[in-house]
């Protein structure tokens, strides 16, 4: 029993946790979501123009747009932290001074391009090709159509792709602590953190894993509902009618009965 009690003392200390509760509400959980949706955001947009240079016939687009997506989906996420963070430090310090948020948003966002970049591809190549070509044939031109008709269509089917990647730059948003954080600038794991050096127990890291999972796992739910939505519509609902002859002209060949 005294490995179970050494793991329920070092990550159930509920006074720990406690403890650290305040600082990651006020905290931690704001900059934790400022990092991850402005990343979203910043990811998602780029992701689009990446996704359309990708399936470009042009190969000038073609080519640098899938030697980027392979670079920063293959180099590790702390290294383009480090890379993006220390390496444009001179540059943000001249620019927004020492806060390293501008920089670890821009390497989080370059990161979510690479991959949502790829998600928008595969959700636009899905939509039928003769969803390009009747838009062409009613007039709109390549670019029309494809903002109009096919990009739109494509969302929709990558939706819950897409939240999967926000759910992985949630998760992600903890590495920026390499970057160095003031107190007021710390997120959800750097807090974690902090309390597990101080008291020397993990319990305050648990809260921390508890509270990326209070943010993921209702945002996995909310998703598939959304999805469902879109693939089957609202559900079917007989129309309230109380007339009882109503009801027998509905009926198939109840106007041929009542002829008769």
């Amino acid at each position: 029993m005294d490995p179970l009690r050494t793991l329920w003392e070092t990550f159930f200390d509920w006074d720990s946790m406690r403890e650290a509760l305040p600082e990651m509400i006020t905290v931690g959980l704001p900059n934790t979501l400022i990092l991850a949706v402005t990343a979203a955001l910043l990811g998602s947009a780029l992701g689009i123009v990446l996704a359309v240079a990708g399936i470009s016939r042009t190969r000038w687009l073609r080519w640098p747009a899938r030697v980027y997506t392979d670079v920063f989906r293959g180099l590790p996420a702390a290294a383009t932290i480090l890379l993006i963070g220390v390496g444009l430090a001179p540059l943000g310090m001249q620019v927004w001074g020492p806060n390293p948020y501008p920089l670890g948003i821009l390497a989080l966002s370059l990161i979510a391009s690479a991959y949502i970049g790829e998600i928008f591809r595969s959700g636009i190549q899905s939509v039928e090709a003769t969803q390009l070509e009747a838009a062409r044939a009613l007039g709109f031109s390549w670019g029309e159509a494809m903002r109009k008709v096919i990009i739109p269509q494509g969302i929709r089917r990558i939706l819950p792709a897409w939240v999967n990647q926000l759910i992985a730059l949630i998760k992600d948003s903890s590495l920026v602590y390499f970057l160095g954080l003031l107190a007021s600038q710390r997120e959800l794991f750097r807090i974690g953190q902090d309390y597990a050096a101080n008291t020397g127990n993990q319990s305050a890291l648990l809260l921390a894993g508890l509270f990326y999972l209070a943010l993921t796992v209702p945002l996995t739910h909310a998703v598939n509902w959304i999805d469902r939505r879109l693939r089957h519509g609202r559900p079917a609902t007989a129309p309230a009618n109380d007339d009882p002859d109503d009801l027998d002209l509905a009926l198939p060949g109840a106007a041929g009965g009542n002829q008769r």
